[in-house]
């Protein structure tokens, strides 16, 4: 197959006819942006300008000669990647398609029109905003009111049209190559790999597709298998017969062994010719869920080879509202920031689009478990004979070109869906109901067993397993928990569930200023409450709701600044008290994946990872609270008791009870320490014996498991200036520490720690407090320094803390004592 790759492109705003360079991979709105032809719809509000644009149609278009070897081939196809979103293909002044799905690749046979010489090759781009708008007309498909009406009437990624994080910006292009493909006498359409394991071996089946072009041709298949460690096996005239493969090296998810990757490569001859090749990793390894009756309902967890995982991650939204800016090494340095968190799993939001080769890739390379949405969220859809054609072709392209990765760990129908459809949300008609069992649990679990079928299929997201049966419900499937922002609810709800996996909770946070400064216009946006700030807040009050949490936390912080600071550290305590409480619940809670990991664009939202890949205090909790081996406590206090400030009944025992969560597969030999000290960090000696304040213990926890320790009491200490200090040591080394306050940080005496950093190399710091200190922040002048550790507590004295990257100058530091 010889292959050529289109370039040189320019667009037309059919508006007024002019014409501008372009390129491919790209877009509408950055080569209008390019040429200032808008301003940058993320500073201030000017997506309005942008939104105002793609009112208008659009006309890329290019010319080419074709490559002789290409030209001399059977059969000649264009293939386009990626077309969003409604457009015609003209090529040689002939129309040869219409498309309607950005989720597709489109592959059109040329072969009697291409020319060797001066081809012309067009694609009219219809605006999508009056699209969607002509087609609610005719269709009323209704669905998340943050979106633009009639989003649910086109195959485009919802998020354009706005959501409770993304601007409204329903860009249009093509945002994955264009080729030129010849194809002599036959071609491999697909390989899928089946594998079965058995003691000591497993058996590799693969299933080729194949088209073939000429006529009386024979066509023979070579398999060539090679090891991570190199060594090679190859099977010559491949007739579908099994391949064993002995002492296999499997794969595992992050954290549980290594991520061996299996190279295998298919070669079609015709003949003594060879005319195709396709190459894939593989991951060997069974993947499966594990949904298992028990006494609190039925288990629901990640299962790989054989092992049950805890699913520790966060939920994936696309990276940009620009396709093309969305490049390997971007997402590489993401999805590496997800495994330095401890994560081992990740979840691909439906209301997105499915993302290129490269993501799979690298969750393969570092072990990270895919729940993979369709791309269907928070809407319901007319399921007519051309939606579902078109639909079930989009299934087809992206199942097939993903399920061979081995780090795909289920396939989900869309997003929230259920759950809403049942309680009559979005749905006008009898009709939208039966369509979505139509499709959900009828048409796509076959097509899934069709291309996927070692892949396991759940209906939705939450979801009991189907037929609108409680889909969020508690004791079965997997559950969105949003009590706790969306509610007012107060962090120590969470304690209150036990959910079996839950695949969506979060809590929002400003990002650093640095991150705002690139879209704030003048220092007056600077207020939350300001214009151009809640443009950038695109969830109804939120900004408010971070004010009414901070109220419960911390004092009022005294500038926009030490307000950043807070929000993020609340964002870290709401998902902290979650994970530890069902960490400490292992085997009747697997798996806690929080919203979301990132940002399309600089906001104020849920994230960990703002738009520029600076870390906030979440993705440093998380790379705490996801540790392999953690130590937690689930504390009395006034929080957990509901006692405010001004309640009549104040009455309550302070006390602590740890935990040890070994999400390893290994058993450990631990040390476990713990102290009550004073405001200054000062440890407290008993006044009374039956009062106990610290303690230390060896410690044996297995392999997959969690123990509690017993419960201590602390009856009559100052609790506004008394804290208790834990930490396990493995061979001397803290693997896992934290405090526990049995009040408001807000009411806590601290002590000024007197804070201090030095640059003691290249790639070490060293901090000093001479009392305690909460939440230690270090900065550098940019604000995007990623450290071993960061926003940590600290009792007094000195630590060094290791630099991963950016640049150690201008450095400061603080805690919580900074925030009044």
């Amino acid at each position: 197959m010889k292959k050529t790759v289109i370039s040189d492109w320019t667009i037309k705003r059919i508006k007024d006819n002019t014409i501008y360079d372009t390129s491919v991979p790209g877009s509408v709105l950055s080569t209008l942006q390019e040429n200032k032809v808008i301003p940058d719809p993320f500073v201030g509000d000017n997506e309005k300008y942008a939104l105002e644009v793609m009112e208008e149609d659009f006309e890329y278009a290019t010319s080419f000669d074709c490559d002789e070897d290409v030209f001399a081939t059977d059969k000649k196809e264009l293939v386009f990647e990626g077309i969003d979103t409604i457009a015609d293909i003209i090529f040689n002044d002939q129309t040869i398609l219409h498309a309607e799905n950005m989720h597709r690749t489109y592959r059109i046979d040329v072969t009697q029109s291409l020319k060797e010489k001066e081809n012309s090759l067009k694609v009219y781009f219809h605006s999508p905003t009056k699209y969607i708008r002509e087609a609610y007309k005719q269709c009323e498909c209704d669905g998340s009111e943050d979106a633009m009406v009639g989003f649910a009437n086109i195959r485009k990624a919802h998020y354009m049209f706005g959501w409770d994080w993304g601007p409204r910006i329903p860009d249009a292009g093509l945002f994955r190559p264009v080729s030129l493909i010849g194809i002599e006498k036959a071609k491999i359409d697909n390989v899928r790999i089946h594998q079965e394991h058995s003691e000591g071996k497993v058996d590799l089946c693969l299933y080729i597709d194949d088209e073939v072009i000429t006529d009386n041709v024979d066509i023979s298949y070579d398999v060539r298998i090679t090891s991570p460690d190199g060594d090679e096996k190859e099977i010559n005239n491949y007739k579908g017969q099994m391949i064993p493969i002995e002492d296999p090296m499997l794969w595992w998810p992050n954290g549980f062994g290594e991520q061996n990757l299996y190279t295998v490569t298919v070669i079609q001859r015709a003949g003594d010719e060879i005319t195709d090749k396709v190459t894939k990793r593989i991951g060997l390894r069974t993947m499966a869920i594990t949904r298992k009756k028990d006494q609190w309902g039925e288990s629901f967890s990640h299962c790989v080879n054989g092992v049950d995982i805890f699913a520790l991650g966060a939920d994936y939204i696309p990276e940009d509202n620009y396709l093309s800016r969305i490049t390997p090494e971007r997402t590489r340095q993401l999805l590496e920031d997800c495994k330095t968190a401890n994560f081992n799993s990740i979840r691909v939001w439906g209301g997105g689009f499915f993302p290129g080769d490269e993501f799979y890739d690298i969750c393969d390379e570092l072990g990270l478990i895919v729940w993979q949405d369709l791309m269907f969220a928070c809407a319901v859809y007319d399921l007519n004979e051309n939606f579902e054609d078109n639909i079930h072709q989009e299934i087809k392209d992206n199942i097939r070109r993903i399920e061979g990765h081995a780090c795909l760990g289920l396939i989900s129908g869309n997003n929230e869906m259920e759950q809403f459809v049942k309680e009559g949300v979005w749905v006008k008609t009898h009709k939208q109901k039966a369509d979505y069992i139509k499709m959900y649990e009828y048409l796509f679990p076959k097509w899934i067993h069709e291309y996927a079928p070692d892949t396991f299929y759940w209906p939705s997201s939450p979801s009991s397993g189907g037929s609108f049966d409680n889909p969020n419900d508690d004791s079965r499937g997997d559950v969105h928990y949003w009590e706790v922002w969306h509610s007012n609810k107060p962090f120590t709800e969470f304690r209150k569930h036990f959910f079996r996996y839950l695949s969506e909770f979060g809590f929002q946070s400003i990002p650093s200023r640095k991150t705002l400064e690139k879209v704030m216009e003048k220092e007056e946006d600077f207020n939350l409450f300001s214009y151009n700030m809640e443009k950038h807040q695109r969830n109804s009050s939120a900004n408010a709701k971070i004010m009414q949490y901070m109220q419960s936390t911390f004092k009022y912080p005294c500038d926009f600044d030490v307000l950043t600071y807070a929000s993020q550290l609340l964002a870290g305590e709401a998902i902290r008290y979650g994970v530890e409480h069902f960490r400490r619940n292992r085997g009747r809670c697997m798996g806690a994946i929080y919203w979301q990991l990132n940002d399309c664009w600089p906001v104020i939202s849920w994230s960990s990872i703002d738009y520029y890949g600076r870390w906030k205090a979440l993705h440093y909790y998380a790379q705490r609270f996801f540790s392999p081996v953690l130590v937690s406590c689930e504390e009395t206090s006034t929080v957990s008791e509901g006692i405010l400030v001004n309640s009549e009944k104040t009455d309550f025992t302070p006390s602590i009870r740890l935990n040890i969560s070994n999400e390893t597969m290994s058993d450990k030999e631990l040390t476990l320490e713990w102290e009550l000290r004073d405001a200054a960090g000062k440890m407290i000696s008993p006044e009374r014996q039956e009062i106990k304040t610290r303690d230390a213990k060896e410690i044996r926890i297995a392999a997959l498991s969690a123990i509690w320790q017993e419960k201590v009491s602390f009856p009559g200490i100052d609790i506004y200036s008394n804290y208790v200090s834990f930490r396990i040591k493995e061979r001397g080394k803290i693997i896992s520490a934290g405090t526990a306050f049995f009040a408001p940080a807000k009411y806590f005496r601290f002590k000024d720690p007197d804070l201090k950093i030095t640059v003691v190399s290249e790639k070490e710091l060293m901090v000093e407090a001479k009392t305690f200190a909460k939440n230690v922040e270090i900065r550098n002048r940019n604000d995007d320094l990623v450290l071993e550790d960061n926003f940590f507590d600290m009792d007094p004295g000195q630590r060094i803390i290791k630099v991963k990257r950016g640049q150690t100058d201008e450095l400061k530091v603080r805690s919580v004592y900074d925030i009044h």
